[in-house]
């Protein structure tokens, strides 16, 4: 349509052209949504978007500290690109030259040790190897010295390993791949890249544990909050609100007092044991330590965030469908399964998804009552991240973790549809 006519564009109240007061009002407009929205879109931005971002970045920079490899054994980077670990020959005496140089550096810097605990996570061993080659490497004269190699070998044999310097070679860059390949347990050697034996393949382990775990959760949540979220939204107002407050509850309570309370129900000595052998039986239940004790304690806990969107789904269903259904001569099943049930599936879309989410990244339940044997790839990553401090590890592990999620939510959006996901 245009905005001119026989007699001359059409003008708006205050004389402009209309079509420019309705672009001048539609841009303040978006300004104006954009200035609303901006403490929570820097909000957002602070706390979810740089962290990951920052998650990313470790599980690829080659660091030592704060420091990069390059930075911290610049002649070594030099020296060792002419070597070939495939030869089986120890490097040349120009890099172990360069090593000396470098070490005498880091020694005065004090940042030997953490190159040691840097090159130990690609191979045992090679933190001993640099705390101790520091101080004989600070007092040597690089220009009347010599030769350093038989000097690094005095000091440990391990300097004359093939093994240790093909690592210093392959994560002699600025980036590396060396994390991304232990969360795949995965190793790089001198022939290349290769899988762990089996029995080291722990990631892989944990991470199938904690999705398989995850989904069981997530059924075990839904058997139980289905019949209860369908009796709260059958009830009376008053009294579905009144039960509603008990299934809230658990909310006002810390969630490390809970997993402590099933710590004490679930044990050897606690109450459901003596209860049981009240009963009459003679062996107690092993409830605690395993995978079984995650379950049960990871349902309850997450037993409300299962029922809270049924219940905000069902009870915006008429109960007249029902009625409906049976005055046509469906039975009970009948109607449940082909009138009612379709129609919750919204529900059920909303709090699987979000439960199996939590459960993913859950940490204080499984560290509590899971045991060694139900232990999540969390757990792990809080273990490399506070106590063995491989930041890099820990990064590339959150990283795989929020690749196979957003993986699987891709595979729920295609099958069931994030669309059809409704909180009533």
């Amino acid at each position: 349509m245009s905005d001119t006519t026989l007699d001359g564009p059409v003008l708006a109240a205050d004389g402009t052209p209309l079509k420019q007061s309705l672009n001048k009002a539609l841009r303040k407009q978006k300004i104006r949504a954009l200035v609303l929205i901006a403490p929570l879109l820097l909000f957002v931005l602070v706390t979810f978007v740089a962290p990951i971002g920052s998650m990313l970045m470790r599980s690829v920079q080659n660091t030592a500290g704060t420091d990069y490899i390059p930075d911290l054994i610049p002649n070594v980077v030099a020296a060792i690109q002419d070597w070939d670990p495939k030869s089986g020959e120890a490097p040349p005496e120009a890099v172990y030259r360069a090593m000396a140089i470098d070490m005498a550096a880091a020694f005065e810097n004090k940042t030997h040790t953490q190159l040691g605990r840097r090159f130990n996570y690609e191979a045992p061993g090679f933190s001993s190897l640099f705390r101790k080659s520091g101080r004989p490497a600070s007092r040597w004269d690089i220009e009347t010295d010599g030769p350093f190699k038989e000097k690094f070998l005095d000091i440990d044999k391990d300097w004359g390993n093939v093994e240790y310097w093909a690592a210093i070679k392959s994560n002699s860059g600025y980036y590396t791949s060396s994390y991304f390949l232990a969360a795949f347990d995965a190793q790089r050697g001198i022939d290349g890249i290769s899988m762990k034996d089996p029995d080291q393949r722990i990631y892989q382990k944990l991470m199938l544990r904690t999705l398989g775990l995850s989904l069981l959760i997530t059924f075990c949540t839904l058997a139980l909050g289905y019949p209860v979220a369908w009796l709260l939204a059958d009830l009376p107002l008053r009294t579905s609100n009144l039960l509603l407050i008990l299934v809230l509850l658990p909310f006002w309570t810390s969630l490390l007092v809970r997993t402590s309370a099933w710590k004490i129900l679930l044990q050897e000595q606690g109450v459901i044991n003596n209860f049981w052998i009240a009963l009459g039986f003679t062996e107690r239940l092993s409830l605690i330590n395993n995978q079984l004790g995650v379950i049960i304690a990871m349902t309850h806990i997450l037993l409300p965030f299962m029922i809270l969107p049924l219940y905000s789904v069902m009870k915006t269903i008429p109960p007249t469908y029902l009625r409906a259904a049976k005055s046509l001569g469906a039975s009970n099943w009948t109607a449940f399964w082909r009138v009612y049930f379709p129609q919750t599936t919204a529900g059920i879309g909303a709090g699987a998804l979000l439960v199996f989410i939590l459960a993913v990244g859950y940490f204080i339940t499984p560290e509590l009552v899971g045991g060694a044997d139900g232990t999540f790839i969390s757990n792990r990553i809080y273990f490399q991240f506070a106590v063995s401090g491989n930041w890099g590890l820990a990064a590339a592990l959150g990283t795989l973790m929020l690749v196979v999620v957003l993986i699987l939510y891709y595979v729920y959006d295609k099958l069931v549809g994030v669309d059809n996901v409704k909180l009533g």
